[in-house]
């Protein structure tokens, strides 16, 4: 089977935007988002709130006042509004995103059986992601790029029957069929781990299995080929 050569450009676009926050990112128009949004304090909320209150003795702006313990009982939801705020663009972004993340599947047809019964942050915002970039392809870069964006390294094993006069002594003698086999060469056991920023409370510290990657790819390979999945064994 010849699954060709040809670039995503997409899946590189894709790494350009996880790259950490404090690096320049490239985003899909273009643009480098390199700005810093503001950053307000609660105690620069509470300014604001008495900055707009009328002047006089019955609007006091001592900090031991009951009426400065009102206001001081609104701006913490005011700050976590502005954080919110600022995250926005962060999260609107499929490898970056969080509060975002369930919106990213409901429109890219996730999460699906792929991910198991109780998929973490990392492994849901991986299928996104790939999913996202995912334009289709059947070449062996496609498929490599593909798996990759799923946090799996692979390469790919091809195929071809045996032929008098381009087959030497020792190889195998292959039928017709081989020609439309291949196979994904991987690790014996992915290993997944969490990370500070991307992790929540109570995702494993450490997930393992390679049940994703067999069932992304099935779902990705050519309908007239037969893929075939080998682990090393050390």
């Amino acid at each position: 089977m010849d699954m060709g050569s040809d670039q995503i450009d997409s899946f590189a676009i894709a790494g350009e935007l996880s790259k950490p926050q404090g690096t320049p990112q490239k985003s899909i128009v273009g643009t480098i988002i390199n700005a810093v949004p503001p950053a307000y304090s609660e105690a620069d909320y509470l300014t604001a709130l008495q900055s707009l209150l009328p002047t006089g003795r019955v609007w006091p702006r001592d900090p031991n006042s009951t009426q400065v313990s009102v206001l001081s009982g609104l701006v913490p939801s005011i700050a976590r509004h502005n954080v919110a705020a600022n995250n926005l663009l962060i999260d609107a972004f499929p490898a970056t995103t969080y509060q975002l993340l369930a919106e990213w599947e409901a429109t890219l047809g996730l999460p699906d059986p792929c991910a198991g019964e109780y998929p973490n942050l990392l492994t849901r915002r991986s299928q996104v992601l790939a999913r996202f970039c995912g334009v289709g392809g059947q070449s062996i870069s496609y498929i490599i790029a593909y798996a990759s964006a799923l946090g799996f390294p692979i390469t790919i094993t091809q195929y071809a029957p045996a032929r008098i006069g381009a087959c030497r002594v020792g190889q195998p003698v292959n039928s017709q069929d081989w020609a439309f086999a291949w196979t994904v060469n991987a690790g014996v056991t992915n290993v997944q781990k969490s990370h500070i920023g991307y992790s929540y409370a109570g995702q494993p510290i450490q997930s393992f299995g390679n049940e994703i990657l067999e069932c992304a790819i099935k779902e990705i390979a050519p309908a007239h080929t037969i893929v075939n999945f080998s682990y090393k064994t050390s």
